[in-house]
């Protein structure tokens, strides 16, 4: 692997006031530099503080920087300095991303290294490629010398970490605004539920900036930052995060009706549980939400084109009736924000199954590539399933935006590629 980035991991580490101290931290920057400085475009230095030398017998400290050649390397080298590891390497996750760069090299002292990996877990995705090389500064006397690998921490050890780099992303500021969920007059107050926009959380990377809602491999955002948003999210809405289920989307109809087995992929979920929050995903697809104040039920659904002609809203309706003996009549179904027609085509053989549905779904049908409104169609299949047009919301001012024409707002894939953000709609029964 030819790094693009080289950490240095001087983290804690005290070194002597011997002459051979500067020496070999002059060998081990100037290796690095022969090495990787023509290829790699961010060399960087993580510790804890300012790199000093302690002298042996004084209370003095020699600064490694008076060193003319030692500071003239170290310019080369940028220096990330933070008390907690959870801090730096989030620093310079940020500083890799700003480049866009995947393939790093960390130069780790060897007990280190275990440690270094398990915090990597947790802040990186799999979008990185780490190599680890061993950092050869050991000096007589030095404690360097004493350490030998560990190969395994205990989970009292991962719990530890978990906890500092949590406490470390809850202290980060909202970026792009405040939060802002928007909701729906047609549901009661029986139920808690909204659709997010994309402001308010710490996601920065730009399309998934700030509010995103999921992580995947695929994405530079961890699970960790997903989580945190998703925990403020509750605070603001008022649901517990540790209770929260997303769908798992195969952009086909099945539904996981909780309670019973869990499918390998659905793009439904119903449930009659209080407490729990159920979810689902969006950008540019519609997330769908559904509540029967009755029954005490509700439901959501995420519904692309694919799922639109295969029926996921009714299907998601129909688990309802089935499992809770919910009535068509009392089930609320809102639609959230989605891509609209004014961005949204499709190649006129795929168009042709929504204008076989309706006409009025499809504008410029003879091109070959149409513009196809999946929130016209998804109505159209409600009312025709026996749901009371009254009882369909997917007008008002925030929710029939066009995900794709409000960068400000909301996040989507037609937009902004594969590296895209994610909204959700989302509902709980109150306890």
């Amino acid at each position: 692997m030819m790094a693009e980035a080289v950490l240095i991991d001087l983290f804690g580490l005290k070194l002597n006031s011997q002459k051979s101290c500067h020496q070999l931290l002059l060998k081990t920057l100037n290796a690095v530099k022969v090495h990787h400085a023509a290829k790699a475009k961010f060399l960087c230095i993580m510790c804890c503080s300012n790199i000093t030398c302690e002298m042996d017998d004084t209370h003095d400290t020699w600064e490694l920087e008076t060193n003319n050649e030692l500071s003239t390397i170290l310019r080369e080298f940028e220096t990330v300095s933070n008390p907690s590891m959870a801090a730096t390497l989030y620093t310079v996750k940020q500083k890799i991303d700003e480049k866009d760069l995947s393939r790093i090299k960390i130069i780790v002292p060897i007990h280190r290294k275990t440690l270094i990996k398990a915090f990597i877990d947790q802040l990186f995705t799999d979008v990185y490629n780490f190599e680890f090389e061993d950092l050869q500064l050991t000096l007589k006397g030095n404690p360097l010398k004493q350490y030998t690998e560990i190969n395994t921490i205990t989970s009292q050890g991962l719990e530890v970490i978990q906890n500092e780099i949590e406490t470390y992303l809850r202290s980060l500021p909202a970026l792009k605004g405040e939060l802002n969920i928007i909701t729906s007059p047609l549901i009661s107050d029986n139920f808690i539920h909204g659709f997010t926009t994309r402001t308010g959380g710490i996601s920065y990377i730009p399309t998934l900036s700030s509010f995103n809602l999921f992580s995947s491999s695929k994405r530079r955002d961890p699970k960790v930052v997903v989580q945190e948003n998703l925990r403020r999210l509750g605070d603001a809405a008022g649901f517990n995060a540790e209770k929260f289920y997303r769908i798992k989307t195969d952009h086909a109809s099945d539904i996981w009706i909780m309670g019973k087995k869990e499918p390998e992929s659905y793009d439904g979920i119903t449930t009659n549980e209080r407490g729990v929050t159920i979810a689902a995903l969006g950008a540019d697809c519609i997330p769908i939400v559904f509540a029967d104040s009755v029954r005490k039920a509700c439901g959501v659904a995420h519904s692309g084109w694919k799922g639109t002609l295969l029926g996921v809203a009714m299907a998601t309706v129909n688990a309802m009736v089935s499992e809770y003996g919910c009535s068509l009549e009392d089930i609320i179904v809102v639609l959230g924000p989605s891509i609209g027609p004014c961005c949204f085509t499709l190649p006129r053989e795929s168009a042709k199954a929504f204008h076989d549905l309706d006409p009025e779904c499809v504008h410029l049908f003879n091109s070959s590539n149409p513009y196809v409104d999946i929130r016209k169609a998804t109505r159209i299949l409600l009312e025709r399933g026996g749901i009371l047009p009254q009882n369909i919301q997917d007008h008002n001012q925030d929710l029939e935006l066009c995900t794709s024409c409000h960068p400000d707002k909301f996040f989507s894939h037609v937009r902004d590629g594969l590296n895209f953000g994610t909204q959700i709609g989302f509902i709980s029964i109150r306890e």
